[in-house]
């Protein structure tokens, strides 16, 4: 199969809609990640999602609207938490995980009463999802296991040869996947952190709780009640390691990990801040330790570039768990499968 990749504007959006309604995948920008979708209605389609990406089937989408009047049909209730934080926050970064109607495929749900609901603020893809007439299925755009892309480039690097076509919305705002929030009971859960962050949700609702295994993997038997959940994410091929502590604690200890690590031969980069001096050994960017999105746009990235440059072995500077910073220890925690070491 041939994979175009095209500039996302009014023709490329036409022709990518045709193809959602024909029955075929297509990557698309939002700002978050970018997202591999298929018409959330047709599970044939969908199940395309999980052969491209390699996918795991117990693993939920997450399905995208482009006006909150398209959600009604796709769920059985709208809890008053739910509403409040609709109105605080779409379109954005956050997925609603809602009582699923009849009409979502179990492939969608993977087998789950539930589904989770966006309605991002990526004018592509709202465009995309009116002009295909129907809401999209969509996990991030990359082989299963991979970082998640936020560019088109990064797409057509897992996904070439896989779909016919991938939209280019250039980079992504955002850089972490949505927040996803279980609406469904009395108290609402963060499942998985993102730019809509704990503390701006309990900001409209009063309260909220954090699921346990933000920050741990789920253990053996545990169901998957949002995309992110279950299995390591996210990974370069580089062992991964993260050192949490003071800052100068962090450095002395990575400094001195990467020189044991090159004696044995290992190729190795450092993830870290621009104020901090690793002493010239080769280090990849997360931005600014005072600017938290910063780490939140360019951690994928980053994880990507080890795997260009071949590194076998990473050592990352841990982030403050604060707003963002949450939703970036989620991540990076997932690519080293938890291995973080306090110093």
């Amino acid at each position: 199969m041939e994979t175009q990749l095209l500039e996302a504007d009014a023709a490329s959006i036409e022709k990518a809609a045709e193809l959602l309604r024909a029955g075929e995948l297509v990557g698309f920008p939002t700002e978050t990640v970018y997202g591999l979708g298929a018409n959330a209605l047709n599970a044939k389609a969908v199940k395309k999602i999980f052969e491209a990406k390699g996918r795991p089937q117990d693993n939920p989408l997450i399905v995208h609207v482009s006006c909150v009047e398209e959600i009604a049909p796709l769920v059985r209730r709208i809890p008053q938490a739910a509403k409040k934080l609709m109105e605080a926050f779409w379109p954005g970064p956050m997925t609603l995980v809602l009582p699923k109607a009849d009409c979502i495929p179990d492939e969608v749900s993977a087998g789950l009463d539930t589904v989770g609901i966006r309605l991002p603020s990526c004018r592509a893809a709202r465009d995309l999802i009116a002009a295909a007439g129907c809401p999209i299925a969509a996990p991030s755009a990359n082989r299963s296991g991979r970082p998640s892309p936020t560019t088109a480039r990064h797409v057509f690097e897992d996904m070439e040869g896989r779909i016919p076509l991938i939209l280019d919305g250039g980079p992504c705002a955002v850089g972490v996947e949505s927040s996803v929030i279980d609406a469904t009971g009395e108290m609402p859960i963060v499942l998985r952190p993102g730019g809509i962050t704990p503390e701006m949700v309990e900001a409209v609702l009063g309260s909220v709780r954090v699921d346990e295994h933000v920050m741990s993997p789920l253990r053996e038997g545990d169901v998957a009640r949002s995309p992110g959940m279950k299995y390591k994410h996210y990974a370069p091929k580089a062992q991964t390691i993260i050192f949490d502590g003071e800052a100068d604690q962090v450095i002395a200890a990575i400094c001195a990990r990467y020189d044991e690590a090159e004696k044995r031969g290992e190729r190795v980069a450092i993830l870290g801040f621009d104020e901090h001096d690793f002493g010239g050994r080769t280090c990849i960017s997360l931005g600014s330790v005072k600017r938290p999105d910063d780490a939140a746009a360019r951690l994928f990235a980053a994880l990507r570039e080890l795997d260009e440059r071949g590194e076998t072995m990473a050592f990352c500077e841990a982030v403050s768990t604060a707003g963002i910073g949450l939703a970036v220890m989620n991540r990076m925690g997932r690519a080293a499968a938890f291995h973080i070491e306090s110093v």
